[in-house]
């Protein structure tokens, strides 16, 4: 394992590692390193705010990120923390994004902020322009990735890959079962499994449009009676563009409820490492016990190394 420092003065240095956590997260959250170190100079080999960490075991590209975060005691061991560069989609602003698809719109924003971008495939739906007052870059994204997944039922992800923003859709982020699989037999020795209608499972939809014209509001409701009776009433509420059509509505509201009129459904795993699952990524996962054969979706990520020893916690998304 190597973890290189590189001070932005002309200096790149290794400090010796003791152990660290690197965790990502599917939506909306930058990836962090939390790393313990050793450093009994700490004058000689300072760490600077804002200094790049790059960290890699042998071929393998882990994490390329900025300091944020450090500390040292008396022992000579440190700590630093450190995210990669979507942690500068936490700024603020005003956002004014013309009708555009989330590649394009995701792509101008990460241009303003100065931040890297490489592959970004094209999401291909048209989202309507978004107006918001005081918010982070983060909440504009999210809005122009909900909007495709509800109207293409196409989701893809924005995660940073060793210092380069990348906007993949997730099937193609499968790691093939060939090339490895988790499973009671492989990597997996623990796990906790929990299904709920508490997070974001909705039977009853509920989009309105404001029509200037006649001064009224306008609605336009899918719901699913079974299950309210069974569950409740769980409406999602929604005030859509005035510029968009009824038949535009209609099918964005019979979208949404197909989307969220289901239970979520949790597992989370804890299994030995391996460096290319990250959130957003999917692998094939065989738990006899609980019925599932299956490639599922990593929701989060956070690998651990001490020692030389590598281990991951998965909260995964199961169907």
């Amino acid at each position: 394992m190597e973890i290189l420092i590189d001070n932005r003065q002309g200096e790149v240095y290794e400090i010796p590692v003791k152990s660290f956590e690197w965790k990502t997260e599917r939506i909306g959250k930058a990836s962090v390193f939390e790393a313990e170190l050793y450093n009994d100079n700490p004058l000689e080999f300072p760490i600077n705010s804002g200094a790049v960490v790059r960290a890699t075991e042998g071929e393998t590209k882990i994490f390329y990120g900025y300091v944020f975060d450090d500390g040292i005691k008396k022992s000579g061991d440190m700590t630093l923390k450190a995210y990669d560069q979507l942690r500068y989609m936490k700024n603020q602003d005003t956002y004014v994004v013309p009708a555009s698809t989330a590649t394009a719109a995701i792509k101008s924003i990460a241009n303003k902020l100065g931040l890297k971008v490489g592959t970004f495939e094209d999401t291909g739906y048209v989202v309507p322009g978004i107006v918001e007052d005081d918010k982070q870059a983060f909440d504009v994204v999210s809005k122009f990735l909900d909007s495709t997944l509800i109207a293409t039922n196409r989701n893809y992800v924005l995660f940073d890959n060793f210092g380069t923003l990348e906007l993949r859709n997730i099937y193609n982020l499968v790691i093939g079962a060939e090339e490895f699989y988790i499973g009671e037999d492989s990597l997996l020795y623990d796990y906790d499994f929990k299904k709920s209608i508490d997070k974001e499972t909705y039977n009853r939809v509920k989009f309105v449009r404001d029509n200037k014209e006649t001064g009224k509001r306008e609605t336009f409701i899918a719901q699913d009676s079974a299950n309210i009776a069974k569950w409740g009433l769980l409406q999602q509420f929604r005030k859509v563009d005035e510029n968009m059509t009824d038949a535009q509505i209609k099918d964005l509201v019979e979208r949404a409820i197909k989307v969220y009129n289901k239970e979520s459904k949790e597992l989370e795993l804890s299994c030995l490492g391996h460096w290319k699952v990250r959130a957003g990524r999917m692998f094939y996962l065989y738990i006899e016990k609980l019925g599932i054969k299956e490639y599922i979706m990593v929701d989060e990520c956070t690998h651990k190394w001490q020692e030389g020893v590598h281990t991951m916690d998965l909260k995964v998304k199961v169907v």
